[in-house]
């Protein structure tokens, strides 16, 4: 096939041209850029738009929880927890095999001090996971709520502390809000709020601990539940050993809902994982507040768990420090650590 000449045009353009109509000549490489970067951008947006709703499925999925866990609180906690763990592992393992990243996995499990950091983090998760089932059931879905809004805030005091950051002006800000809504929060109990610290410290730890493992989060979480199965399905032989459990024992839709504790576990993680990687921090920042609203508006509504005018202020203190953490990101300020619940 014989070359074009030096100074025609290609083919393609050469069409272009001539469908355009007389005096349409070729746009030159800066038109070709400018398509390319117009693709680009769109890609991007198209990312961006597919991301915002795998996150707003994961927090909405979140948010709704409650209400799910609420319908097993005649289960013991850690009956629960450990269906959470048992059918979380094939959910899991089914996504990294539809991935193709099983191999992941496989290299990880062969690691000792991978193994071990894993170990850290399922043991933090697993921790997390019976003190939210517990408050749930034993009517304490606000404490449950005040501890994730309080979340992002530990992250920044870990941040500071544990790796030497140095925190603005307005983050101290939102730092001091929100000890001063724990501090009055006992102050009305009388006691400390250890329902929502400890899932505070759980999580943040667990947060904290995650960002140093070298693996993907879809493979970490497989690899944490993997962990935690021999213990999943310990605690399910003692609780069927003493004729206590509540799996395939006569009410079918409680075997129905420990079944499905494995989906409500892992599908909204999944779907975190993959929104959180197409999203901004700010963005995720922002929407991380939509789970621990929902379980807010859930404990007071629906469940009516008393919520009187000191309980009141002190949630405000709290939003008011996490809406001063929220401008400074959106200007600049500080960091997010851009993770969910993942209760």
């Amino acid at each position: 096939m014989e070359n074009p000449a030096p100074n025609s045009l290609p083919p393609a353009v050469a069409g272009r041209s001539a469908a355009l109509g007389p005096g349409a000549g070729y746009e030159g490489p800066a038109f070709e850029s400018a398509q390319s970067e117009s693709a680009r951008s769109e890609s991007a947006r198209s990312e961006s738009r597919t991301g915002f709703f795998y996150a707003l499925g994961a927090y909405l999925l979140w948010g709704l929880l409650p209400v799910y866990m609420k319908a097993l609180s005649h289960v013991a906690p850690v009956e629960v927890v450990a269906h959470r763990v048992i059918w979380s592992v094939p959910v899991a393992l089914g996504v990294l095999i539809w991935l193709g990243r099983t191999s992941d996995l496989r290299a990880a499990l062969r690691q000792p001090r991978m193994l071990a950091m894993a170990a850290v983090n399922a043991a933090l998760i697993s921790v997390n996971w019976g003190i939210y089932v517990w408050a749930v059931g034993a009517g304490r879905a606000l404490d449950a709520a005040l501890g994730y809004y309080i979340n992002p805030l530990f992250s920044v005091f870990l941040g500071a502390v544990l790796l030497g950051e140095r925190l603005r002006p307005t983050q101290w800000l939102a730092l001091g809000l929100a000890a001063g809504g724990v501090a009055l929060v006992t102050w009305e109990a009388g006691s400390l709020p250890l329902v929502a610290l400890s899932l505070t410290l759980t999580f943040g730890f667990y947060a904290y601990f995650k960002r140093a493992l070298p693996i993907g989060p879809n493979q970490g979480f497989a690899l944490e539940v993997l962990i935690l199965l021999p213990f999943g399905i310990g605690f399910y032989l003692w609780f069927a050993l003493r004729g206590e459990s509540h799996f395939l024992t006569g009410n079918a839709l409680d075997s129905l809902l420990l079944l499905g504790c494995g989906v409500v576990t892992a599908v909204p993680l999944i779907l975190y994982a993959n929104g959180a990687k197409r999203l901004r921090l700010t963005t995720i920042a922002m929407m991380q507040y939509i789970a621990p609203t929902m379980i807010f508006l859930t404990a007071v509504f629906v469940f009516g768990e008393p919520f009187g005018g000191r309980r009141l202020l002190a949630f405000g203190l709290i939003w008011s420090g996490l809406a001063i953490y929220t401008l400074a990101l959106r200007g600049g300020e500080g960091r997010s650590e851009g993770r969910g619940p993942q209760v």
